[in-house]
């Protein structure tokens, strides 16, 4: 089966062609990785090619409980031992850098570290912080053209500490809502300077970022993950969507980024991705396109053989089955996780769940 086959990922080559999905698990405490987050994911090491979950690329970026960073020692030398870890498995592994910008709360944040985005514009609903319980989300801070500047160079920084740490590469997270995607629309974009106001300036954040990051660790070691049409996060749909990721895929394939990873969210009950977007996506990246959205074995090998991806990210299924390669390919039932410790601090259904 094409599923199980192997894939050069540009000159990292993969033992087959399922990854591990980024999935924020909340186990990082004092956003420093450990010895319990190497076991998990040396436990899923048999993934062609992992993505770790969102990992913030400065304090600012920390918006969420217990989410692991790459912006001090620390959290290089904790990464250090993962990579290690699932290294010695035979694994490859990505990081994907997520400055979550609006979505966010200082009780979640370091003492100095401010809630930032393109435009004032809060988000609804509630989080949940450890020392506060739920909260409203704040107003975020407008950023400055010097806090743009900055923050562009946090993640150059960043990336270039993943792979001090011993990535293989990063994923730069332009979807879901968070800061990369709150340039990219103008339901969170209302700024009138040169990265507001048009398909053009709202693109820009996003590929100034990409750019500075292949020139830092190398276009081979970056990929971007994107969900056009997506809804989390008050995200939507908007005039020129089309339009827009058209420009913005045609910036990345001249970048030279690795993969493109597209999200696609209709299984977990968000809107439907129309196939025309995804076409788009694929026709105009010429490089490896991860396909995504509620996948099994059978949608897995559907999608390759119709050359509608590359390689297959299955989400969920990860968290309750370490072994998920070995269970797919010998079709042996999967278990279903507990959604009850999904972002709770511990082992408890995290690093507890057993192999076939």
């Amino acid at each position: 089966m094409k599923l199980f086959e192997n894939y050069s990922l540009g000159n990292i080559p993969l033992n087959n062609k399922v990854v591990m999905a980024p999935l924020t698990r909340s186990r990082a405490i004092n956003n420093i990785p450990d010895e319990l987050i190497a076991e998990y994911y040396e436990q899923r090491a048999s993934a062609g090619l992992i993505i770790t979950e969102g990992t913030a690329p400065s304090a600012n970026g920390c918006g969420y409980p217990r989410i692991p960073g790459i912006y001090n020692q620390a959290q290089i030398d904790g990464w250090k031992k993962v990579t290690d870890a699932v290294h010695e498995k035979g694994g490859k592994i990505f990081m994907q850098l997520m400055h979550t910008g609006r979505a966010s709360h200082p009780a979640n944040m370091e003492k100095e570290a401010r809630v930032l985005a393109p435009s004032a514009i809060q988000l609804s609903g509630e989080m949940w912080t450890d020392s506060e319980g739920m909260q409203p989300y704040p107003v975020p801070e407008v950023m400055t053209t010097e806090d743009i500047q900055s923050t562009i160079q946090e993640y150059v920084d960043a990336a270039k500490n993943a792979i001090k740490s011993g990535m293989d590469g990063v994923e730069l997270h332009s979807a879901n809502g968070y800061l990369m995607e709150q340039f990219l629309t103008p339901h969170s974009n209302h700024r009138t300077d040169e990265y507001g106001g048009s398909i053009e300036n709202r693109n820009r954040f996003i590929i100034e970022i990409s750019q500075k990051v292949a020139d830092a660790i190398g276009p081979e070691k970056v990929g971007i993950r994107v969900s056009p049409y997506g809804v989390f996060n008050d995200q939507g749909p908007f005039d020129e969507l089309n339009e827009q990721y058209k420009e913005l895929i045609k910036a990345l394939n001249s970048i030279g980024l690795t993969y493109i990873h597209v999200v696609d969210h209709e299984g977990m009950g968000a809107p439907k991705v129309p196939d025309s977007i995804k076409e788009d996506i694929r026709l105009g990246f010429k490089n490896t396109y991860i396909a995504s959205g509620n996948m099994t074995k059978r949608k897995g090998e559907v999608t390759l053989e119709a050359n509608e991806g590359d390689l297959i990210a299955f989400g969920r299924p990860y968290i309750s089955n370490p072994d998920l390669v070995h269970r797919l390919k010998n079709d042996i039932e999967l278990a279903a996780p507990d959604f009850d410790t999904f972002y709770t601090p511990g082992e408890k259904g995290y690093t507890d769940y057993p192999t076939a």
